[in-house]
C-alpha cells in the first residue's frame, strides 16, 4: 500500500513540475538573444558566437565575456550584434559592450532599438545543491535558423573555480591565480553545448535569472564540440552580475 502511494504521489508530481516549465519557457523566450557578429557583405551575413538575455527595461544584455568579439572587421562594415526571434525570421540590432569581469567572464551590452522583454534577477544569495535549475539557449548555433533550445537538471555542487591537473606543470600563471582567490560557482548535472555559453541560468517555476552559463573559463579549456560534450556544465552565479552593474552604474 505504501509502494503505491508513493508511485502515486510520483506521477502526480511531475505533470505539475512540467506543467510550470512549459509556461515559464513561453514566458523567458523572447528575453533569449544570440550573440555575435553581422557582416552586410558577408556570406552568411550573421555569424553567432553564444547566447546571452535581455535584462534592465529592455535595453541591455547580459553574456561571457568569452563570447563577445574582439576584433571587428572595419572595412567589411563588421559590427557586433544580438539576434532575437525564432526561426530564419530573425532580426539583428547592433550591440556595444558597456561593462566587462573578465574573472567572472561576464559582459554587458547595450543595445540600440526598441526595448526587448528583460528577465527577472533573482537575488544575491547563492541556491542551495539540489535546486531545480534551467537554461535556454543556442546549443547548436544557428545553421538552421535562431531555435532556442531549454535543458534542465539541478545544481549538483557549489564548486570553487580549481582547475584539476596532472601534474604541477600544467598550472599556469592564471590558474595559480585562481588557487590563490577562488570563487564558487554552480556546478551543474545538465550538459551544456557549444552556443550555450552566456545563456541564463534560471528557476523553472519563477524564471528569475541565477546564473549565467560558463564552460569555457571554469574548465579552462575550448567548448567541447556536440559530438563530445564534457558532461559537466558550470554557471557563475547571479551575485557577480549584480556586482557588474553596481560598479559600473548600471540600474535596472
Amino acid at each position: 500500500m505504501r509502494q503505491i502511494f508513493s508511485l502515486l504521489i510520483t506521477f502526480l508530481y511531475i505533470p505539475y513540475v512540467s506543467a510550470d516549465l512549459v509556461e515559464t519557457i513561453a514566458l523567458i523566450k523572447p528575453s533569449v538573444v544570440g550573440i555575435g557578429v553581422y557582416t552586410p557583405t558577408g556570406r552568411p551575413q550573421s555569424k553567432l558566437h553564444g547566447s546571452g538575455f535581455v535584462i534592465g527595461a529592455g535595453e541591455y544584455v547580459v553574456t561571457n565575456y568569452h563570447v563577445v568579439p574582439k576584433e571587428l572587421n572595419v572595412e567589411r562594415k563588421q559590427q557586433m550584434a544580438i539576434f532575437i526571434g525564432t526561426g530564419r525570421t530573425t532580426k539583428v540590432r547592433k550591440a556595444t559592450v558597456i561593462a566587462v569581469d573578465k574573472q567572472h567572464d561576464l559582459a554587458v551590452l547595450k543595445v540600440k532599438g526598441g526595448a526587448l522583454k528583460p528577465f527577472r534577477l533573482a537575488g544575491k544569495k547563492l541556491l542551495p545543491e539540489g535546486s531545480s535549475v534551467a537554461f535556454t539557449g543556442f546549443p547548436i548555433g544557428s545553421v538552421l535558423g535562431l531555435y532556442p533550445v531549454t535543458h534542465r537538471g539541478i545544481i549538483a555542487a557549489i564548486t570553487p573555480t580549481i582547475i584539476p591537473v596532472d601534474n604541477v606543470s600544467q598550472i599556469s600563471l592564471k590558474a595559480l591565480k585562481q588557487l590563490r582567490n577562488p570563487y564558487l560557482v554552480y556546478q551543474l548535472d545538465a550538459t551544456a553545448y557549444p552556443g550555450n555559453s552566456g545563456s541564463a541560468l534560471y528557476d523553472p517555476i519563477t524564471g528569475s535569472v541565477i546564473g549565467v552559463i560558463n564552460k569555457v573559463f571554469v574548465q579552462g579549456l575550448k567548448e567541447s564540440t556536440l559530438t563530445n560534450p564534457s558532461g559537466i556544465t558550470y554557471a557563475i552565479p547571479v551575485k557577480y552580475l549584480h556586482d557588474l552593474l553596481k560598479a559600473n552604474n548600471i540600474n535596472i
